[in-house]
């Protein structure tokens, strides 16, 4: 027997050994839903505005909560939020006139298992 069909202990599956990237290549359909969330990162107002909907007290903030903080029109505001909620980063609900927004924990669990790099290929300075 191979040491590649042993299994590891204390692990349910292989999936919690390594990240994605590092098992196989991305195949074309994931690493174009991949690349729309990250590109709806991209933007540090969007960047900020996940941060805010994330850390906001219940996990969901109405779009009146998120406007203050920026220096741009609420109209940008909601382009932005289109841009994460189309990236499948965030979800909505209309409640009366008011839009309410939260983060999708399934898109943050992808884009972190993603990164995540395997404990053999990280050093005590953080680099290989």
């Amino acid at each position: 027997m191979s040491n590649l069909e042993l299994p590891v202990l204390g692990q349910d599956d292989a999936v919690a050994c390594c990240s994605p990237m590092v098992r196989e290549p991305l195949g074309e359909e994931s690493a174009a839903d991949l690349a729309k969330m990250f590109k709806a990162l991209s933007d540090p107002v969007r960047l900020r505005l996940l941060s805010l909907i994330a850390s906001h007290e219940g996990g969901e903030a109405c779009v009146c909560d998120l406007t203050g903080p920026f220096d741009v029109s609420q109209p940008t505001i909601s382009h932005h939020l289109k841009v994460l909620r189309e990236a499948g980063l965030v979800g909505s609900e209309r409640r009366g006139t008011w839009v309410y927004y939260w983060v999708l924990p399934a898109a943050l669990a992808k884009l972190s298992a993603l990164l995540q790099a395997p404990a053999a290929t990280v050093s005590a300075g953080g680099a290989r």
